[in-house]
């Protein structure tokens, strides 16, 4: 399996991302499907369709940014090639007027 390079930056808000669908995101799917259900016939139930369907997004998201861990390898490097920009350094542009290469 290949892995991806990911900043330390990204690899927080990913994780971050994960806590924030399991603790906030996926009890409140679960309430709006209870709250939903008390509406009554639910062949008919738009809040009901609604929620589920949330559901489903939050799942799909939280089973993506699982799997998507073990293939994720967090970078640190920063430093500098000559000539070169590589995967986590910072560069800084510089605007020249009337040069080209």
């Amino acid at each position: 399996m290949s892995t991806i390079p990911l900043t330390t930056t990204g690899a927080e808000l990913l994780r971050r991302e994960l806590h924030r669908l399991k603790t906030v995101e996926r009890p409140n799917a679960i309430t709006a499907i209870a709250e939903a259900r008390t509406h009554g016939d639910l062949s008919e139930n738009a809040e009901y369709d609604a929620a589920k369907e949330r559901q489903g997004f939050v799942e799909a998201r939280s089973r993506r940014s699982r799997a998507s861990f073990p293939t994720h390898r967090s970078s640190t490097r920063s430093g500098r090639r000559r000539g070169r920009c590589v995967f986590g350094a910072t560069v800084d542009l510089e605007e020249t007027k009337g040069e080209s290469r």
